[in-house]
This record gives C-alpha cells, structure tokens and sequence, in this order.
C-alpha cells in the first residue's frame, strides 16, 4: 500500500512539474503577441523588429534543442530542466527591467537557451515516468496546460499591458517560474539517463548549431541577396552535416531513427507544417485587431484567447482517443479542420465581424487539440527508451523550427509590403493584402500537412 501511494505520489509530482514547466513557457510565447504593440510604441520599433522580438526567442530555442536533449540523455533530464527552469526564470525578470528594444532582444535570446532545455527534457521524463497504455492520458493533460498558458497569456497580458504595463507580464512569469524551479529543486530527486554510455558528439552538434542558425536567418532575411546566400549555405551544411552523422556511433542527432521508424519520421514532418501553417495566426490577428480595428490590448485579448482555451478543453479528449485510435486518424482530421479555419482567414478585411474572427478561432482551436496530442503519442510510442530525450526534443524542434518558418515568412511578406515602417492608416491597405496573402501561403502548408500525417501509419497492434 505504502509502495502504491509512493508511486502514485511520484506520478503527481511528475505531471505538475512538467506542466508547470509547459504552462510558463506558453504563456509567455502568447502573452508577448498583445504587449508587442505596446512595446512599439514605447521603444519607436517598427513591424520588423517587433517581429524580432518574438522570432529571437525561437530562434535559440530551435537551434540548441536538439544537442540540449542528447546532453540530458547522457548527463540527465531532470538536471537540464533545473538549468533550463533557472536561465528562463532569471531572464523573464530581466526582460521586464528592459530600456531598450535591443536589450530585449538579447535578453529574449537568452531566454530562448533555458526554453531549449526546458522543452528538450519535460516530455521526456514525462514519458519515462508513465507506462505505454496510459502516455496519451498524461501526454493530453500535459499539452492542456500549454494550452492553458496559451489561453491566459492573451487574456492575462492583455490585462496586465492595459492596466500595470507590458513588462509586468514577464514579472508574473518569473513568479511562477520561482515556483516551478522550488519544486524542481527540492521534490524532483529521481533522475533519467538512459544514454549515459554514450558519448556526446560536439563537433556534430557545432555543425548542427551552424547550419540550423544559417537557415533561420536566411529565411528572415528573405528575398534579400544575403538571405537567399544564408539559406543556401545552411541547406548545403545541414546536407554534409546528415552525411557525416549516418557515420558515427554516437551522433547528437540519429538519423537511423527516420530511417527506421515511418511514423516517427511523418509525425515530425506534420509537426513541422503544422506549426509553419499556424504559429504566426496570434502575432498577425494581435496587429489586425489593435492597429486595424483600433481594439485595446485588452478586448484584443479577450477575443486571441478563444482558440487556446479550444485547445486547452479537448486535448485531453484527443490524448485518450489516441490510446484507443490510431493517433494517423485523430491528428489528421484535426489537420483538415485547422486547413478550413485558415481558408475563412483569406477573407478577412477591416470589416471583418468580431463573431467570425472568434468562431474560426474556434475552429482552428478544436483543429488543433485533435492533432497535437495523437501526433506527440504518435511519435513518442515509436522510439525506444534511450532516445526518449533524443525524440521529445526532435518534436520540440520540430514545433520551434515551424514556429521560426512560420515568423520568417511573416517577416518576408510585411519586408514586401510594409517595409520597416510602423502599421498606421497611411500602410493599411498594405497590411491587410499582407495578411491576406499569409493566410494563403498557410492554408496550402495545412493542406499539405493532411497528407503527411495520414502517411505516418499506424502504432497500435492488432
């Protein structure tokens, strides 16, 4: 009995760690989409590098991930998540003292290091701390309350922006960041490393970094002749950097595991086109409501809230579906619903009634909850133990590098159309044909996306 309650004991502590560290790192990716207006104003920065802002974090947190989750396979997950807890929790408080928008910059870069390892690790040891047939039950409850954090950051940030400032959003992230670093630091005792035999390959990793960044930059830098350079160099590194890994017996990223598993290899591919298709939708609608539509920080939020609070309602639902249906099934339905949701999206104009823009977030938001946890059982189910880190944080790099492709695109568009100017009623109509012609580009992404998750196969046995 006494062996029983441990246990059960354990498996709480698991999940409100992990949760905790998914909730803080949500919240702050959507709280920071309603202050960026506020931001702008205060520091005189136009679109571009408002979107900067937002991109710099993704861009770290992208670029380390995968080399951040083979070190916590050898060194251990629960280590990196205190790192990563502390480096993010230390620099929300430093981003709220912010006096420039390119100390904020920095400082969101920064911050990015501690989400790379937060994200790298969390799914990981959730995953090593429940048994198969109950992974997509607490894979559900764990992306709830991204969502959750997702819901309340336009809600929240909108609030405290209107009311105490936006800085105050990254102080309130700091408090709960101080709670999830206590319980980590004084509860959270056991320890994973499943791969601890193995050697950690730096100069793979170095290459990695290198190619991933190049990428990255290229595609913000896009249609520039140095962006065009940067992402050509990236593409031709990342190809040698594939090569030389297939060699090696310890690679940082282990191309064996796409080879071998076709459904860890598809699910990924669908993570990475959904998330191109759907990140940007809170950054651009946060711009649309508060500079078209003349909304407060406030009211915008009210209405942003709708798809994560969708999201956060039948996650869960979806997560136990996938333990009985096959995640190929669920995630692709979800995919279709969200292709739908973004096609209403091309019609949007400064006409556009309040009631559409909150139904098709609806949408989008049920669209999503049915395709994130079955593909995150999906893939998780597909690996062995040992690469448990390996493959959350290959999802994880998967969703940043989307997140990153999905900015990149917006940043190439509004360089287009708008240039680095301020969103005003002089550059409107060059807005909203910008916004249009976004919501084109992601609808075709969603509706690739159906057909790459239905051809990952199944996972359940017969």
């Amino acid at each position: 009995m006494y062996l029983l309650d441990k246990e059960k004991s354990f498996k709480r502590l698991i999940i409100i760690v992990t949760t905790l560290s998914a909730f803080i790192t949500a919240f702050m990716s959507s709280a920071i989409n309603v202050a960026l207006p506020m931001i702008g104003k205060e520091f005189n920065s136009g679109a571009i590098l408002l979107s900067w802002i937002a991109t710099s974090y993704l861009l770290t947190t992208a670029v380390l991930l995968i080399p951040v989750g083979k070190l916590s396979d050898i060194y251990g997950r629960t280590k990196f998540l205190k790192i990563g807890t502390i480096i993010f929790t230390s620099c929300s408080l430093l981003c709220g003292l912010s006096e420039s928008s390119t100390m904020l910059l920095i400082l969101r870069l920064l911050q990015g290091v501690g989400s790379a390892m937060i994200f790298a690790t969390s799914t990981a040891i959730l995953v090593s701390a429940f048994p198969v047939n109950e992974r997509g039950k607490v894979i559900g409850i764990n992306i709830t309350f991204t969502y959750t954090g997702l819901s309340t950051g336009p809600f929240l940030g909108g609030l405290i922006s209107q009311y105490l400032g936006w800085r105050y959003i990254f102080h309130f992230n700091f408090l709960l960041g101080i709670i999830t670093v206590l319980l980590i630091v004084f509860l959270l005792k056991t320890e994973w490393k499943e791969a601890r035999e193995e050697k950690f390959d730096v100069t793979g990793s170095v290459i990695y970094v290198l190619s991933l960044t190049l990428i990255m930059l290229g595609l913000t830098f896009l249609p520039q002749f140095s962006g065009i350079a940067l992402l050509i160099s990236g593409i031709v590194i990342l190809i040698i950097f594939i090569k030389t890994e297939e060699k090696k017996t310890n690679p940082v990223f282990n191309v064996i595991v796409f080879k071998s598993s076709r459904t860890f290899t598809f699910s990924n591919l669908s993570a990475l086109i959904n998330y191109s298709a759907t990140f940007a939708i809170g950054f651009l609608l946060s711009l649309y409501l508060q500079n078209v539509k003349g909304m407060s920080s406030r009211d915008a939020g009210f209405i942003l809230v709708t798809q994560p609070v969708m999201m956060a309602l039948f996650s869960p639902l979806a997560g136990k579906l996938s333990d009985k249906i096959e995640p190929q099934k669920v995630a692709s339905y979800g995919m279709a619903i969200l292709t739908m949701g973004l096609v209403i999206f091309i019609f949007i104009s400064p006409e556009f009634e309040n009631v559409y823009i909150i139904l098709t977030l609806a949408l989008i938001g049920f669209g999503f909850a049915l395709f994130s946890s079955p593909n995150t059982n999906a893939i998780m189910s597909s690996v062995e133990k040992k690469y448990y880190g390996v493959a959350s944080s290959t999802l994880a790099s998967m969703r940043m590098i989307g997140q990153m492709f999905s900015m990149g695109i917006v940043i190439v568009i509004f360089t287009a159309f708008i240039g680095k100017a301020e969103i005003s009623g002089a550059n409107q109509n060059d807005f909203m044909i910008s916004l249009r012609l976004l919501f084109v580009l992601f609808s075709i992404f969603c509706f690739a996306g159906i057909f790459a998750s239905l051809a990952r196969g199944k996972i359940h046995k017969k």
